[in-house]
C-alpha cells in the first residue's frame, strides 16, 4: 500500500523577495570574492615562477653532469661579452676550433680578450663551461630571485586577503 502525500501544497509559485534575475546561479562576484580569487591567482603565479627558478638550477646540474660524463679540457679566448651570453673560442685536441653559439656557462667576471681554462663535453663541444665553476654558482642568484619573488607575492597576498575597510 502506498502512502499518499499528506500535504495539499507540493510546490509554490511564490518568489522570495531577495531573489534576482541572474544567470550565475545566485553567485554574484562581490568585491570579497574578487579579492579572494586574485589572492589565489597571485599564489599560483608565485608557485609557477618558483618552479621556473628551480628548473634553472636543475638545468645547470644536468649540464654539469653531461660535461663531467665526457669531459675535455682546453684554453679559450673570450671573443665577446654581453648581457645575455659570453662568446669564447677554443680548440679541441683534434685541432677543431669551436665557437659555441650559446656561449660559455658561468661566465661571471670574464672580459673580452681574456684567456680562460674551459671544460667541455667531448660529444657536444658546444656545451662548455669555465673550468672549476659549476651549478653552485646558480644557487645564489636563483635563491635571491625567489626570496624577492615571495616577498612580493606574500605582500600582494596579504593585501588581497586582509579584511576590506568598513564604510561609514
Amino acid at each position: 500500500m502506498t502512502r499518499l502525500l499528506q500535504s495539499a501544497i507540493v510546490a509554490s509559485d511564490e518568489v522570495p523577495p531577495e531573489a534576482t534575475d541572474t544567470d550565475d546561479g545566485g553567485h554574484r562576484w562581490t568585491a570579497r570574492r574578487v579579492r579572494r580569487a586574485c589572492a589565489r591567482g597571485v599564489l599560483v603565479l608565485g608557485v609557477l615562477l618558483t618552479v621556473l627558478g628551480l628548473s634553472v638550477v636543475v638545468a645547470c646540474a644536468i649540464d654539469d653532469r653531461t660535461i663531467a660524463e665526457s669531459q675535455g679540457d682546453g684554453v679559450a679566448e673570450v671573443l665577446d661579452t654581453s648581457l645575455t651570453r659570453t662568446v669564447v673560442r677554443f680548440s679541441t685536441p683534434e685541432g677543431r676550433v669551436h665557437i659555441p653559439q650559446d656561449g660559455v656557462l658561468y661566465p661571471g667576471g670574464l672580459q673580452q680578450g681574456q684567456f680562460v681554462r674551459v671544460e667541455y663535453d667531448t660529444r657536444n663541444p658546444d656545451l662548455v663551461r669555465v673550468a672549476g665553476r659549476g651549478m653552485v654558482l646558480s644557487l645564489l642568484p636563483v635563491a635571491g630571485w625567489l626570496a624577492g619573488l615571495w616577498v612580493v607575492v606574500g605582500g600582494a597576498h596579504w593585501l588581497l586577503r586582509r579584511p576590506a575597510p568598513v564604510e561609514r
